[in-house]
């Protein structure tokens, strides 16, 4: 009952910052590939946000039916030509066509189009992030945090290698460390290799070899999580200091987050693949909603980073080569170019088939981690 109440108590407040970033997010993803479409002069039957009934929506003049459906995550532009939501070809509506809405098929289209339309949606998520990440860069400025060690645990890989408090990290594995924060961004997609961290103690510059550890802890917004660790604390008494950016300093700031941000997340994926990272870090819609409610705490600029951080990692998951996500499509698309011809529909259809599959899978895991981690389970 306790964690039932636990779930309900952030419901009131964390829905409309729930609604507000996947909304955004998610949004600018479709019009994305709606602004791309509508430059080839493909003809968009329906933009939707969410999935499901309609709430309400309107007809603009060139036909399009905008509108909000019921369930909020996720969205979808349908294209004259497409099957379904996934943008599916349907060959057999395609035959029965007009000369006229031939021209506005997406399917008809060439190849070069049909993949600018599906790479745009991502590349419209990417772009959300820089817009966002620059804002804040520009008006908020950056803190830094000198990387002095403070606190070393006890028995924790950090200890065995002989780390101590008041050493100043300089680099690790070559990259130089200028901010304590970069730290655990390293250490955490390290899947538990070992990391050369050379420090700076009494004036000498000394290599250890540490070899982090995957162990149960707690992430900046106090959830509960399996991640790598070396088992230090960065010293309170460090200096900091805040960098102001101009506009193209900004922008250079942001561009180099959303780099960070996708890196980072492409070698946790790897690290998942190769059995060196729990998949208990996955989140779904529920975890997604929790801290989104967490993060609405500290006020909207935290929820505006959030927004850029999501904005990359789902455009960063659509562009992944799965039928059903933008990134299959680009698949098929490729497979068009060297084969000289569309795949079958067969080979397409047991292709989305299993992207199903393999979507509704992750979408079970992610809820699954979720619902543990709220100890509903």
């Amino acid at each position: 009952m306790d964690a039932i109440h636990g779930l309900i108590s952030w419901t009131p407040l964390g829905l409309p910052a729930f609604l507000f970033v996947i909304t955004l997010v998610e949004f600018v993803h479709e019009l994305g590939h709606f602004l791309v479409a509508r430059y080839f002069g493909v003809t968009v039957e329906v933009f939707s946000v969410g999935f499901g009934k309609e709430i309400f929506g309107f007809t603009d003049r060139r036909g399009t039916r905008w509108k909000l459906s019921w369930i909020p995550v996720g969205g979808y532009v349908k294209f004259a030509g497409d099957a379904d939501a996934a943008s599916r070809p349907d060959v057999e509506a395609a035959a029965k066509m007009s000369a006229d809405q031939r021209q506005g098929a997406l399917q008809l289209k060439p190849l070069y189009q049909r993949a600018w339309v599906a790479a745009s949606g991502p590349l419209a998520n990417f772009l959300l992030a820089i817009v966002l990440l620059t804002g804040l860069a520009f008006y908020a400025g950056h803190t830094v945090v000198a990387p002095v060690i403070g606190e070393v645990t006890p028995g924790s890989p950090a200890a065995e290698a002989g780390l101590k408090s008041g050493d100043l990290v300089t680099k690790v594995d070559g990259t130089v460390i200028t901010d304590f924060q970069q730290l655990p961004q390293i250490i955490s997609v390290s899947g538990g290799s070992t990391l050369a961290i050379g420090v700076r103690r009494a004036g000498q510059d000394l290599i250890l070899q540490i070899t982090p550890r995957l162990m149960k802890t707690r992430d900046v917004l106090g959830n509960n999580t399996s991640q790598m660790v070396i088992g230090v604390r960065h010293d309170p008494k460090a200096p900091v200091t805040h960098e102001r950016y101009g506009p193209i300093g900004a922008l250079g700031a942001a561009c180099r987050d959303t780099w960070a941000i996708t890196k980072g997340t492409l070698l946790g994926i790897g690290q998942m693949i190769r059995g060196r990272a729990s998949a208990d870090q996955l989140s779904g819609p529920v975890g997604i909603a929790k801290m989104t409610r967490q993060v609405a705490d500290f006020g909207f600029l935290p929820l505006l980073n959030l927004v850029a951080i999501l904005s990359v990692s789902i455009g960063l998951a659509n562009l992944f080569p799965i039928p059903l996500l933008d990134g299959g499509h680009l698949l098929y698309y490729a497979c068009e170019a060297v084969l000289g011809r569309p795949l079958g529909a067969r080979a397409q259809d047991v292709g989305f088939r299993l992207g199903l599959v393999l979507v509704l899978g992750l979408m079970l895991l992610t809820t699954w981690n979720d619902l543990v981690r709220l100890n509903l389970f």
